[in-house]
């Protein structure tokens, strides 16, 4: 493994990054770590666990996505909300994921749980979690600015330890994130975060990270069967390493669906409309991929597999995806009180993607352009001028 992780390391000086100088937390040179994600069997499919040395969190693989609540999607009715919520976590998808800036996520989160706890046996809570974000500004990384911070979710989520903290930053050349990992991790060993995660961080910088000897499980990167990128230069680090994946905008917000198979959105009015953030931000991503024509023959293809196995095509979209190397889960987006999509996230578990499946989507699929030379490396999408 040593000479595999140097063999990888001296590859990943293409990247030209600064992490062979001296480090504060380890020795500036990459090492495997004992970070495992464990997948059991049959109905034991539905949960894995992340971990990282004595750290470790049992999720449920298809995590239900909190963002909707930030207002672009409608307005949240609280009580819905909340019922829909413990709706879910019956259905057994027990782990939801959030952020201090998705509106009043964090607040949902705190009334959940605390009805789980009079309403549920102890045994049920044991099995939820809720996984959220910090998203700070590039500013000085002091410690109590980000114990603050991590107070203030775990006073809105009524937790007395965040089950995982996910990390997102926004500029690279400023290098306080590892300031911020730094005061993350000592809150950690404090007892007030259980797991350390990341948003959106690329390759070189996740490769920094762990030379800098943080506690990382997994990172959080858009992938789906049109933008595979997290197969490319991510997943080969993962591997290496133990740090797992966890998948969103697998569904693109929609568009793998029904709702938009064999429509022309060429034509005004002619489709279903791109009426929320994350369609819009999806369609953009199709446009740089292949088009809407292109996109329609990928859509073909997985009517025809879902048809097989008698399910939708969100379900075979995400399956896929759960199916790839280094993901632990995928997310999709729930809108709570809204719209419900229990049965569907159910039926992932249960189906099995056959190899004649297999290499129909991935036919299709590299049809389509090379998104990491179009847009860059996980993340990139947020941080291109």
């Amino acid at each position: 493994m040593a000479a595999t992780l140097h063999h990888y390391h001296l590859r990943l000086a293409s990247f030209k990054s600064t992490s062979s100088s001296k480090t504060r937390r380890g020795s500036g040179r990459l090492r495997a770590r004992s970070v495992s994600c464990c997948v059991g069997t049959g109905e034991e499919t539905r949960r894995v666990t992340v971990s990282s040395g004595n750290d470790s969190l049992e999720i449920c693989r298809v995590l239900n996505g909190m963002w909707q609540t930030s207002g672009g999607w409608g307005r949240i009715d609280r009580d819905d909300a909340v019922d829909a919520m413990l709706r879910y976590a019956d259905a057994g998808l027990t782990t939801f994921d959030m952020a201090d800036h998705y509106g009043p996520a964090e607040d949902l989160y705190g009334i959940f749980i605390n009805r789980v706890r009079r309403e549920r046996p102890p045994e049920f809570l044991d099995k939820v979690k809720g996984l959220t974000k910090w998203v700070p500004p590039p500013v000085k990384m002091a410690s109590n600015y980000v114990r603050e911070n991590i107070n203030l979710s775990r006073k809105r989520m009524d937790v007395t330890s965040l089950d995982m903290l996910q990390f997102h930053w926004w500029d690279y050349a400023n290098r306080g994130y590892l300031d911020a990992l730094k005061h993350l991790t000592d809150l950690k060993e404090e007892g007030k975060i259980k797991t350390i995660a990341l948003t959106n961080f690329d390759t070189e910088r996740l490769q920094i990270i762990l030379e800098n000897d943080i506690p990382v499980v997994s990172n959080q990167v858009q992938h789906s069967v049109v933008d595979m990128r997290p197969q490319q230069k991510m997943a080969e680090l993962c591997q290496l390493t133990g740090v797992k994946l966890i998948t969103y905008g697998t569904v693109m917000g929609g568009l793998l669906s029904e709702k938009f198979l064999d429509t022309n959105l060429a034509i005004p009015f002619a489709g279903p409309p791109l009426n929320t953030p994350s369609l819009q931000k999806y369609k953009r991503m199709v446009d740089a991929w292949g088009g809407w024509s292109q996109f329609q023959v990928l859509l073909q293809t997985l009517k025809r597999i879902a048809s097989k196995h008698r399910v939708s095509i969100p379900t075979v979209a995400v399956k896929y995806i759960l199916d790839q190397p280094a993901v632990a889960g995928s997310m999709i987006g729930v809108r709570l009180g809204l719209s419900e999509h229990i049965q569907d996230s159910n039926a992932i578990f249960s189906l099995a993607l056959d190899e004649e499946d297999l290499n129909s989507i991935q036919e299709v699929s590299r049809k389509g352009k090379d998104l990491l030379r179009v847009i860059g490396d996980c993340g990139d999408e947020y941080r291109r001028a």
